[in-house]
């Protein structure tokens, strides 16, 4: 167990006030063990991956959870399916209740849609990812979430930068889980170790039991070929030659890797639209560690030199923005926008504040002619600004309607 104290602690506490349940979910081993036992230290705890725990629960689920009056933290609650139908008769049974159970899942598409059928008007769903930039070095939170959530846009200019770039960098490099990211600033070689397992235990445990039908090998060769592709346009009908298998399953085959919390697929921006746009979906891997181990880089120097040095860096920068508005609860669709001219948009942000386009660069300079579809977008759906986030120095307005932010001060 680590002390570090999740963005998200609060928001949870939060919600335990205000809902029957809370379900945490996120890939395996982002840390949702132990925000539970942080959050709920003295409340009963199962964890239904101990054989123990698990056979207490699974023979009469419901007269189980009729033993208890306080809040329950139920840990891998996925491995019981039974469990949701009975949580529902117990929180029925006294409606008016808040807070009756703290639950956390993982691996399982099957999971979010027993939680939502079975539980609906009664849970708040909450994912938690790795380590963001704040969490892995225990930083002040950025403002800048909140100032774009109140609209107060003209505020951008008051921010302070929060990071080293050089922390940036470690956090690209060793990604956001955080007994990996604790373990690669001080041994590199145990830390390559984890990811391989980390891995392993993931393709040849969790797929295997989730989906036994599988063919775990073209599994293993897609997510190769993910990989390469990270940060691009998808197109099903390449990977489906190259594993000489149907488009169908490709789909599935990546629908399972998002499903399990590992992919990130960025659909197209297609509201309002006056050009002809580019309907497939783009995608990544949402952990640059586990990226960086699959293409085999090692620091910063493979990186740099890495052809896909650009897109790691815009998968790192669009998982942080994320993460920064879901840890503060904050409600937001995101998109990606690209004409059938190959003008693109790394990053569309759409919540109650409005819709914000982001373009995410790797180096310190703007080239003009990479703020003509910026400008363009803007005006043709009466934004009132954009942002360019890079690895400048200087916070500023770099025109009327486009921001320059460098990624120190997310």
């Amino acid at each position: 167990m680590y002390d570090v104290k999740r963005t998200i602690f609060p928001q949870i506490e939060y919600l335990l006030e205000n809902f029957p349940c809370v379900a945490v979910l996120g890939s395996r081993q982002v840390g949702k063990t132990t925000l539970l036992k942080q959050i709920l230290p003295d409340a009963p705890f199962f964890d239904l991956e101990k054989a123990s725990d698990f056979t207490k629960i699974e023979p009469d689920t419901e007269f189980f959870l009729q033993q208890f009056d306080e809040c329950v933290v139920l840990d891998e609650s996925q491995l019981l399916p039974s469990l949701f139908p009975a949580l529902r008769v117990k929180i029925d049974s006294n409606r008016s209740k808040m807070g009756q159970f703290l639950l956390s899942g993982s691996s399982s598409p099957e999971l979010l849609k027993n939680v939502t059928e079975s539980l609906a008007g009664r849970v708040a769903i909450v994912e938690l990812s790795g380590f963001s930039l704040e969490e892995a070095w225990q930083k002040k939170p950025s403002e800048l979430y909140e100032i774009i959530n109140n609209k107060q846009f003209k505020d951008l200019k008051l921010l302070k930068p929060t990071y080293q770039n050089e922390e940036l960098w470690q956090l690209c490099i060793k990604g956001g889980y955080p007994e990996a990211f604790l373990m690669g600033n001080k041994n590199s070689k145990r830390f390559e170790l984890w990811m391989e397992n980390y891995f392993d235990t993931y393709v040849q445990r969790d797929i295997r039991r989730l989906f036994p039908q599988l063919d775990i090998n073209n599994y293993r060769k897609l997510i190769s070929m993910l990989s390469h592709s990270s940060g691009k346009i998808l197109n099903y009908s390449d990977f489906a030659r190259s594993l000489d298998i149907s488009q169908p399953t490709v789909k599935s085959y990546i629908q399972i890797f998002e499903g399990t919390f590992l992919w990130r697929n960025l659909p197209s921006y297609e509201k309002n639209v006056i050009k002809r746009v580019v309907k497939m979906p783009k995608g990544h891997i949402r952990d640059t560690g586990l990226i960086n181990h699959l293409l085999r880089i090692r620091n910063k120097e493979d990186l740099l030199g890495h052809p896909l040095a650009g897109s790691i860096w815009e998968s790192l920068i669009i998982e942080e923005i994320i993460k920064g508005f879901k840890n503060r609860l904050i409600n937001v669709d995101y998109y990606y926008y690209r004409t059938q001219h190959q003008a693109e948009i790394d990053l569309l942000i759409e919540g109650d504040f409005g819709l914000i386009p982001i373009e995410v660069k790797l180096g310190t300079q703007i080239n003009k002619n990479q703020l003509f579809t910026l400008k363009d977008f803007i005006k043709h759906h009466n934004l009132e600004f954009g942002l360019i986030i890079n690895n400048s120095d200087k916070l500023c307005w770099i025109s009327p309607q486009i921001f320059q932010l460098p990624a120190t001060y997310l």
